[in-house]
């Protein structure tokens, strides 16, 4: 059984995703250790709450971001987590606590990356004028969305499309994404050479 730990800092809709594929196994053999948020009023945490998980509020306000990483990372060795899932987790975390999981924190995020990574990427995919964005699974390293890339699912850009609009379909297919990549991840199912991520059967 391999123990997921979700960070979050807002509503954690993806969080509740993983938690539905969790317990209708389409994630096998996976439990969620922990839901950790540095915001005691996220959303999220009530949702750990209602679910009957393990929620922990790990306040960052007033810390130095090294500081707030070594509880994070205190608890979640505690609880002996396998692999650590941000869910629209509002914080970049250090380069040492990068380096205590390596290829083990997974993000997702609302573009095609290397395509408009930061903040507001459905804005700036507007403002592009792009006719196709979507949403990317990849491993977190020591530069902002920048890992090696496990899944990516694509989206139109309709002639309709505001940000409210683009940003609810996108979050649909980041649903079905996050699940995915944690599946591949967590069966081995996959080899890394240099920046490339390719999926291999298992035997």
């Amino acid at each position: 059984m391999k123990n997921l730990a979700i960070l979050l800092s807002g509503r954690g809709s993806n969080f509740e995703a993983i938690a539905k594929s969790v317990s209708s196994g389409r994630i096998p053999d996976a439990r969620i250790a922990v839901v950790i948020s540095n915001k005691p009023k996220a959303g999220g945490i009530e949702t750990a709450r209602r679910l009957g998980l393990n929620a922990l509020v790990i306040p960052s306000k007033g810390k130095g971001r090294e500081e707030h990483d070594r509880e994070v990372v205190t608890a979640l060795q505690t609880r002996e987590v396998d692999l650590v899932c941000l869910a629209g987790y509002m914080r970049l975390l250090s380069p040492w606590f990068v380096s205590q999981f390596p290829h083990r924190i997974l993000n997702i995020h609302p573009s095609l990356l290397p395509a408009f990574p930061g903040l507001e990427a459905q804005e700036q995919a507007l403002a592009y004028g792009v006719k196709v964005t979507g949403c990317t699974v990849h491993f977190v390293d020591k530069e902002l969305d920048h890992g090696p890339i496990i899944v990516q699912k694509t989206v139109p850009v309709l002639d309709s499309d505001n940000e409210r609009a683009l940003a609810a379909r996108i979050l649909e297919q980041e649903h079905i994404a996050y699940s995915e990549a944690i599946g591949i991840v967590l069966e081995g199912r996959y080899e890394i050479a240099g920046r490339r991520l390719t999926q291999t059967r298992t035997t």
